[in-house]
């Protein structure tokens, strides 16, 4: 089980939220059989849509996280409630690009910055809201700070990673967004930069065990900050049968009848669980008439 955590400054100017998601990177690499390098670009997808979901105000609402580089893995999408449970999947789950000079993955690579990030919000008005920009680095940290500045206008510094062992094995998963509320003094923003800048890289933060309470504390060292709040989340996909009725009933009449018509059988598989529906001809004709 994922944790999220957000720290708020004593003047309520800077919130930190901070989240542990080494469970959710498990049961992605579980479900997707990922390449390590798709497992560790789709891990950084999670955490930020986690992070960002956490952000929405209400049941209902949703955000999905959408990053195109023009790279191997095709496509990776986020998609998030507002308690961070989150599902995800990538175009190509089996891609592999070489690793970096320093032997480390190299997402940047894997993702591709030919493209764009999208972040789109459905929060249950008559159009969700939709916010798009280029590609910075293909990283996603990166991304998501540019994001949050250009579409959004409010000053955020992302960081996302994940460490693993000499076996491939998922040691560790965390990240943290860090967000100010204008006006702030020049004062608070050094303060800010020293302490990102002491900051260790959050793969180095997971191989150290911490948690993500010292990650947001950390963050916001010399704010008088305290715990906001908390919570457990996870890697959650809500399919079913009837929304996959659902997705198949709005392919339309045309391409319904043809599947009737060409196969006694139609299996629609799930992109972010791998789980599979079987709909016989009878019941895509069902639909027809509907």
């Amino acid at each position: 089980m994922g944790k999220i955590v957000r720290v708020l400054s004593n003047d309520g100017g800077v919130l930190c939220t901070a989240v542990d998601s080494a469970d959710m990177l498990r049961e992605i690499a579980r479900l997707h059989e990922s390449s390590q390098v798709v497992t560790a670009a789709l891990g950084r997808m999670a955490a930020a849509a986690s992070m960002m979901g956490a952000m929405l105000k209400y049941e209902g609402d949703r955000l999905t996280l959408r990053a195109n580089g023009g790279g191997a893995c095709g496509t990776l999408t986020a998609v998030a409630d507002y308690r961070g449970n989150v599902k995800c999947c990538a175009g190509n789950p089996k891609a592999t690009v070489p690793p970096k000079e320093d032997g480390s993955l190299d997402v940047e690579g894997l993702v591709g910055r030919d493209g764009t990030l999208t972040v789109i919000k459905d929060m249950g008005l008559k159009e969700p809201y939709v916010g798009q920009i280029p590609l910075a680095s293909g990283g996603i940290a990166q991304d998501i700070t540019a994001y949050y500045s250009f579409s959004e206008q409010i000053p955020t510094v992302c960081g996302l990673g994940a460490s693993f062992g000499e076996k491939g094995e998922i040691c560790g998963a965390y990240g943290y967004m860090v967000q100010v509320v204008p006006p702030v003094s020049d004062k608070s923003i050094k303060v800010l930069e020293e302490n990102i800048a002491k900051m260790d890289e959050v793969t180095q933060i997971s191989e150290h065990g911490a948690d993500p309470e010292r990650i947001a504390l950390t963050a916001l060292s010399g704010f008088g900050a305290e715990i906001l709040d908390s919570w457990d989340a996870r890697y959650f996909c809500d399919c079913s049968r009837e929304r996959t009725l659902g997705v198949l009933a709005s392919l339309g009449k045309k391409e319904l009848a043809r599947l009737a018509e060409e196969q006694d059988e139609t299996e629609v598989c799930c992109h972010f669980c791998n789980k599979k529906y079987k709909f016989s001809a009878d019941e895509i004709v069902k639909l027809l008439k509907d």
